[in-house]
């Protein structure tokens, strides 16, 4: 180990105090300093002006963290002044030159507790701006992440621009991220270094120390090896084995990694989905353009800004920019509920993707209740109902079908959920349920303003809307591909009353002697 020379031996013995001291340590050590002046004042003649070093008691005070404590300690100082001219006036008589010095002291106290708290102040304020500064550092640092993971990504995709965007992020000379198994490096895999860093030799393929492998208990999502040199996190993946993510001299926080680290994970946890997408294509040529514009609605449109906004709603609200008043967080609050509502309708599309690609549901086609589904869809959207003044008017026979429960759920909330949408305040949704024949023959009728002319031989196509205000232009084509899926059919017409009639129609359920 090499010698250290004196200035370190000092430095390393005597290390700098933290600032703002305490309150305890600048009470202690300025009374005792007021004390001993005090002391001395008494002591000696007064044409010494012993007392102006009171000023330096109060000076102190710039140390902690309390204007308080600079007013008060002001305060003191000037009573030990006057106890001390006192004394001294008692003791060795009243001169005026000595009045003249005393009054000295008593200024260069005033004027020195004046600037003590002038000088707090400032550092208060730059303190302030300082962490300003440093939450829009954070802020920039967290949405350039986001725009740099935006778009359709697969998991080697995905870990190649994690590892370049964490050392931007970061500032660390390389990061590299890999899949553990078996203690072993694996692909996905990418190493990215700093603009400038000598390259890095990849341990793609080779064993990961132990230190490397072991998560201490208690050190959060990001913790340091090789003396501090190397910091480490993990990515999980439920599927598959964990991506280990390795920094190497980052210059950031670890609490900025740390963010970085869990914006990532459900980034990742959705690029499980991409991958399956991108098989089904190759499988299923037929159906590229469907999958093609089920990949960017749902990993473009959707998901990269939804995640953004959520990361900094959520950031607000754990206070990273401050106090929010209540009525602001309310907001945020809802606004984040609104984002999950648009994540959900990432169901919608995988759901359609299922139909469109051919794949089977996984759950068996079994016999279903129709009468008690639509009961339970009508129960789950009364408070949607009400909260637009409109009503249910049921006439439901009990009838069967056989099929799957929670796609044919899907196809009737569909039709409520439009008829809910376009009806004027104070209107009725009429529903019927009966049996005709070999088929069960479900109706939906609203007062809204009906499907505008021309478009009702569209009104079923995939992202295409027939009614007034708009949509995503999924609910009635996946209620029709529901329902030819199960052989039947789903149809539009306008009564003659003006009012708007869907009428769902599937097979009865086939009774065996």
């Amino acid at each position: 180990m090499p010698a250290l020379i004196p200035r370190d031996v000092v430095r390393v013995r005597f290390p700098s105090p933290r600032l703002p001291l305490s309150e305890g340590t600048v009470w202690g050590v300025a009374l005792t300093l007021m004390a001993a002046v005090l002391l001395a004042d008494i002591l000696t003649p007064a044409s010494l002006a012993v007392g102006t070093v009171l000023s330096a008691s109060v000076a102190f005070a710039a140390l902690g963290a309390s204007r308080r404590t600079a007013w008060r300690l002001t305060g003191l100082a000037v009573l030990a002044n006057l106890a001390a001219g006192l004394w001294n006036g008692v003791r060795d008589g009243v001169h005026p030159t000595d009045l003249a010095n005393r009054a000295v002291s008593i200024l260069a106290v005033l004027l020195v507790g004046y600037l003590t708290i002038r000088a707090r102040e400032a550092s208060e304020q730059a303190a302030a701006l300082q962490e300003e500064e440093r939450q829009l550092r954070r802020e920039r640092a967290l949405r350039s992440l986001a725009e740099d993971m935006g778009g359709p990504l697969g998991q080697a995709e995905f870990v190649e621009r994690a590892a370049a965007a964490l050392v931007r992020l970061t500032g660390a000379r390389t990061v590299e991220i890999g899949a553990v198994d078996r203690a072993t490096l694996r692909a996905p895999h990418a190493l990215a270094c700093a603009p400038g860093a000598f390259p890095a030799p990849s341990r793609l393929n080779t064993r990961i120390p132990l230190e490397f492998l072991a998560h201490p208990v208690g050190s959060g999502d990001v913790w340091a090896v090789d003396g501090g040199r190397v910091f480490l996190a993990r990515l999980r993946r439920p599927a598959a084995g964990d991506l280990l993510v390795i920094l190497t001299a980052p210059t950031t926080p670890p609490n900025l990694t740390s963010e970085a680290i869990r914006a990532l994970q459900p980034l990742l946890e959705r690029t499980a989905l991409l991958d399956d997408l991108r098989a089904n294509r190759e499988q299923l040529a037929e159906q590229s353009e469907l999958l093609r514009d089920l990949i960017y609605a749902f990993s473009h449109d959707l998901r990269t800004p939804l995640l953004a906004n959520a990361m900094n709603m959520q950031a607000a609200l754990k206070g990273a920019y401050g106090p929010l008043p209540e009525a602001y967080r309310a907001t945020l609050v809802n606004g984040l509920s609104a984002n999950e509502t648009l994540l959900n309708l990432a169901d919608q599309l995988l759901l359609v993707a299922r139909y469109e690609s051919g794949v089977e549901a996984g759950e068996d086609h079994l016999s279903v209740n129709l009468r008690d589904l639509v009961l339970h869809v009508v129960n789950d959207l009364r408070p949607h109902a009400q909260a637009r003044r409109v009503t249910f008017e049921l006439h439901l026979d009990g009838v069967r079908v056989c099929g799957n429960h929670h796609d044919l759920r899907r196809a009737v909330q569909n039709l409520l959920d439009n008829a809910i949408k376009f009806s004027p305040p104070g209107g009725t949704v009429s529903l019927g349920l009966l049996a005709d024949g070999d088929e069960a023959v479900f109706s939906v009728q609203d007062e809204g303003p009906g499907v505008p002319p021309g478009r009702e031989g569209r009104l079923f196509q995939r992202f295409r809307s027939g009614g007034a205000g708009g949509g995503t232009g999924l609910g009635l084509y996946l209620t029709r591909r529901i329902a030819e899926a199960h052989g039947g059919s789903v149809r539009y017409h306008r009564t003659a009353q003006a009012r708007s009639l869907f009428v769902l129609t599937l097979p009865l359920e086939t009774r065996h002697a």
